[in-house]
C-alpha cells in the first residue's frame, strides 16, 4: 500500500513539473488613449519589451479598415483622431500568432 501511493505521488509530481503548460512569456498588450486629436498606442508583452514593428490597424465600428501602421522601436504608434464618432477597434499583430485588439469607445473620445 506504501509503495502504491509513493509510486502515484511521484508520477502525480514528475507531471506537474514536466508537463507542458501554456506560455504567458509572450502575451502582448496594446492600450491607447487620446490626447487632444491624436491617438496614442502603447504596445508590449508581458515581459514589459516593447514591440518592435508591430503591425497595427484601425477600424470603425462597421469594421471598416481606416488606417494601418507600424509601432516604433518603444512599441508607440499615434494617429490623427479620426471624425467618426463611434468605437474604433485598433488590432495589433506582434507576430508569431501574437495578436490583440484594444477598443476605443466613444466616451474616451468625448
Amino acid at each position: 500500500m506504501i509503495t502504491r501511493t509513493i509510486t502515484f505521488l511521484f508520477f502525480c509530481s514528475l507531471y506537474f513539473f514536466c508537463a507542458t503548460h501554456p506560455a504567458q512569456a509572450h502575451k502582448v498588450n496594446i492600450f491607447a488613449y487620446i490626447d487632444g486629436s491624436t491617438v496614442y498606442t502603447e504596445s508590449y508583452f508581458s515581459d514589459g519589451r516593447a514591440v518592435i514593428e508591430g503591425k497595427i490597424e484601425v477600424a470603425d465600428e462597421a469594421k471598416q479598415l481606416l488606417l494601418r501602421g507600424t509601432t516604433d522601436k518603444q512599441g508607440f504608434f499615434t494617429f490623427p483622431l479620426p471624425a467618426n464618432k463611434g468605437p474604433l477597434t485598433i488590432v495589433l499583430d506582434a507576430g508569431l500568432g501574437h495578436k490583440n485588439s484594444f477598443t476605443l469607445k466613444p466616451a474616451a473620445r468625448e
